[in-house]
């Protein structure tokens, strides 16, 4: 007999795991392979953050579980962390630490979202937002935007998708794929149509900090009602310690917490500990900054050679956003044949948009330089 499986478990996979493993499968056959599918930064926890977990871990504590909302001197840390980066204040109360942003999206959009509710979401965008609103018996609605807006919602565009009528929206800025940055007084418009609308926007602030000329701004100094999701994955370079935070609005804040306590009990405590070091770090986080700064540049100056000169603005982040429109109509099957035959591992577009992004291809620039120039290389002989 076979019994059933729930329709919330038939979301679409994410696509770029999927190439991962490709990549890893090619190179346990002996394939050299040069990553630029996966956004993760290839240097892991800065030197004074290891130390500080080293000597933890030499001193013996249990490290059990921590109180749901995450340690007290973490959330004041994150709090300290929007002072000096953005000159806002956050009342440590209102932030609550997660194991990763995934998990802050889950409490965020269980917390702020009936089933059967509808949220925005642009298109292309992460993946994972809408196959988590799906899973939760949420309804998410494209937004499509395209190079005439930087792949950026506007109030326009919110009006024109008739986004008045939704109950939530989700901005990034930095985007993922696209790399664009909202400039500062549209992030303000927007916020300000979503108040008047009464539509709650919920802020991905994950790339934060990766920026190259043109600062991303946070909501949290004009929209209080807003939910913001941040994470150490990106830029303090954590992706696998699974540590996220949010910034709720201070009645989300015990609701949040209950849903914490059943589904989680806390995050990490160990990672929460790393987190609290890694504010220490600013030298070395800069550093990888500039050598994202001079990946790109590699790739900026390359891949037209090599064909692709159609790239979407890369304001931030570490991903370049490639039409390929006119190399192929199918980026899955073009990605497979890239990774076969140059060792190039890239994600196809229809991972961040389901409509269109059969013409796209995204390069991440997070690893290092050398594999860029690499990277290049063989794409350009690939596309002679």
């Amino acid at each position: 007999m076979t019994l059933k499986i729930a329709r919330r478990g038939t979301v679409p996979p994410f696509i770029v795991m999927d190439v991962m493993r490709a990549a890893a499968e090619r190179e346990a056959a002996g394939g050299a392979t040069l990553h630029l599918e996966v956004g993760q930064p290839s240097t892991g926890l800065p030197r004074r953050a290891a130390e500080a977990v080293q000597a933890l871990l030499a001193s013996g504590q249990p490290l059990g579980y921590t109180v749901a909302l995450g340690l007290p001197e973490l959330r004041a840390g994150i709090a300290g962390h929007y002072s000096r980066v953005h000159g806002v204040e956050v009342p440590a109360e209102r932030v609550v630490v997660t194991m990763g942003s995934s998990a802050a999206f889950v409490l965020a959009f269980l917390s702020a979202f009936e089933v059967g509710d509808r949220v925005g979401v642009t298109r292309p965008g992460y993946p994972a937002y809408r196959h988590i609103l799906k899973a939760l018996g949420i309804e998410p609605v494209a937004i499509p935007v395209g190079p005439d807006t930087r792949f950026q919602p506007t109030v326009e565009v919110l009006e024109q998708a008739g986004a008045q009528d939704l109950d939530g929206i989700i901005v990034t800025s930095p985007s993922n794929p696209t790399g664009t940055v909202m400039p500062a007084g549209e992030l303000r418009r927007v916020a300000a149509w979503c108040d008047t609308h009464k539509v709650r926007l919920v802020s991905d602030e994950i790339y934060h900090g990766i920026t190259f000329g043109m600062e991303a701004e946070t909501v949290a100094g004009f929209a209080p009602d807003a939910i913001i999701i941040n994470s150490f994955s990106k830029y303090f370079c954590m992706t696998g310690w699974r540590l996220g935070w949010l910034v709720l609005p201070q009645d989300m804040v015990r609701p949040v917490e209950c849903l914490t306590q059943n589904m989680f009990i806390s995050p990490p405590t160990l990672s929460q500990h790393a987190g609290i070091a890694v504010f220490d770090c600013e030298d070395e986080l800069q550093a990888n900054v500039a050598r994202y700064a001079r990946n790109r540049e590699v790739l900026l100056d390359g891949l037209p050679s090599a064909g692709f000169d159609r790239l979407a603005p890369a304001d931030g982040a570490f991903y370049l956003y490639a039409d390929v429109a006119h190399m192929t109509n199918d980026s899955l099957a073009f990605c497979r044949r890239m990774l076969a035959e140059t060792g190039v591992a890239a994600t196809p577009g229809v991972d961040f948009d389901d409509a269109e992004g059969d013409r796209f291809v995204r390069f991440s620039f997070a690893g290092g330089t050398e594999d860029m120039e690499k990277a290049v290389a063989a794409l350009k002989a690939w596309r002679r």
